[in-house]
């Protein structure tokens, strides 16, 4: 008896082993992330991640960013090269400022380009996306600011910071957008014994901002040259702005050497995009009174990423390296300023994709509505009807302008008498009757351009 229940067991683990995938690695579910998988990415930030315990005393972590779930998977799937965008929640332990959009648990979309390329390509178009999706959210005014990992590095030996503390100065200069350089200073010399002199003439290097022709003094610069890693970065920057150029994004992009993006995984070009518009909750500093150094209030940062072409290699038992740049846009943050903003504004915003409602002018046209509905439906038109036999007109319209819903198509006894609909546009209450043939191609029409609707009204011989 004891055998069998011994075979039993055995099939039951097989079992379980062929779920999992084979001895060929190829896993069907990633079952969940050990804390040994996040630890060593992060730096400073690390004391950030949330820590689990499974039932079997496992130490496990929620994950912190996207990014490193990126670089597993790629390290994991053997994926040399691949572009793709990505939107999920992550985990922190911060301290929750609601007001100012930070949170616990929060959603983040990441784009990332993954493969072996030329230089500053795909950086460049990377930055492209940013500046792209902040001029259409029109979120107000806002900067890109950038800076290279190698401009840090060599930036620290040249003025005499120990290799072994790089990383936590870096960590530090972070901090240059939430407090002044005096905090930051004091911070680098007690509290992590960074000598006076280093710190003072680090202070020289991190108040400079500037275009290309920063790029261009800097590798000049009698102190800077002496780093090689410098160089190359300044480099790099230098044609990362001419790509900028041609993808016309340059207004709002901006070399800032006091960017310094704490996390341990950037190898290369590192970038931020702020909102600078005043009025919109600014973050104010934590421990200090003092305002932002800023010209402008800041809204704190609404995306942020560089290149990472050592993180995909920690993954890889060959430690084979993709080298990877991506962004990340903190979507919540950017709601919270949207929701402020409509909120201070009389505009609504529009919470749905339809494009017509259909709606009954008289009762007992549920039938009506729903034959209609369909025929919308079936030509790929997004449409919506109230769940009631016989709702009021009122209430109907009410309801497309609650929800931002452009056009309403009637029904009422004459018009079905006259086989036509009356297509109604909610913003200027402007009326047309259409046959339901018509009907099918005028809404994309419509919503293309209101001219070609007066043109059709008063031209319309009913």
């Amino acid at each position: 008896n004891i055998c069998f229940k011994i075979d039993e067991e055995v099939a039951k683990l097989l079992e379980l082993k062929a779920h999992l995938g084979g001895d060929d690695g190829k896993h069907q579910f990633v079952l969940k992330t050990a804390k040994e998988t996040l630890t060593g990415k992060y730096g400073e930030d690390s004391k950030l991640i949330y820590d689990l315990k499974d039932q079997g005393g496992e130490l496990l972590s929620l994950r912190y960013d996207l990014t490193v779930p990126f670089a597993r998977y790629l390290a994991m799937n053997k994926i040399t090269n691949i572009k793709r965008y990505h939107i999920a929640k992550v985990y922190r332990r911060d301290n929750p400022a609601m007001t100012r959009g930070r949170y616990r648990e929060f959603y983040q979309c990441d784009f990332d380009i993954a493969g072996q390329y030329d230089a500053m390509i795909p950086d460049a178009e990377c930055l492209k996306i940013v500046h792209e999706i902040l001029s259409e959210l029109d979120l107000g005014d806002f900067r890109i600011k950038v800076n290279d990992r190698r401009i840090l590095d060599g930036m620290f030996a040249v003025c005499g910071v120990p290799d072994n503390m790089f990383r936590t100065i870096c960590s530090t200069v972070d901090k240059l957008d939430k407090l002044p350089w005096e905090a930051v200073k004091n911070e680098m010399v007690n509290e992590k014994g960074l000598s006076e002199e280093a710190a003072d003439q680090i202070g020289v290097y991190v108040g400079m901002q500037g275009g290309m022709d920063l790029a261009e003094r800097l590798l000049q610069d009698q102190k800077m040259c002496q780093s090689t890693q410098a160089c190359a970065g300044l480099t790099d920057i230098k044609l990362l702005f001419s790509y900028l150029q041609l993808f016309q994004v340059t207004d709002k992009v901006v070399f800032d050497l006091s960017l310094a993006r704490g996390l341990d995984y950037y190898t290369g070009i590192i970038y931020e995009a702020i909102l600078t518009q005043a009025g919109v909750a600014p973050v104010a500093p934590e421990t200090s009174n003092e305002a932002p150094t800023e010209e402008c209030v800041t809204v704190g940062s609404v995306a942020g990423g560089g290149r990472y072409d050592g993180l995909v290699g920690m993954f890889d038992p060959k430690g084979r390296k993709v080298p990877c740049v991506g962004v990340s846009i903190g979507i919540e943050r950017i709601f919270s300023i949207m929701e402020q903003k409509a909120e201070a504004s009389t505009e609504k915003i529009r919470t749905t994709e339809v494009q017509v409602m259909v709606a009954a002018a008289q009762k007992n046209l549920l039938e009506e509505r729903l034959r209609l509905i369909t025929e919308l439906w079936n030509a790929g038109i997004k449409a919506e009807l109230m769940y009631k036999k016989s709702p009021k007109l009122l209430s109907q319209l009410q309801h497309c302008e609650e929800s931002g819903i452009p056009l309403v198509a009637i029904l009422g006894e004459q018009e079905l008498k006259n086989g036509v609909v009356k297509l109604r546009n909610v913003a200027t209450r402007d009326e047309v009757d259409i046959s339901r043939a018509d009907l099918i191609l005028f809404p994309a029409l419509l919503l293309l351009d209101h001219h070609h609707y007066h043109h059709h009204r008063h031209s319309d011989s009913h």
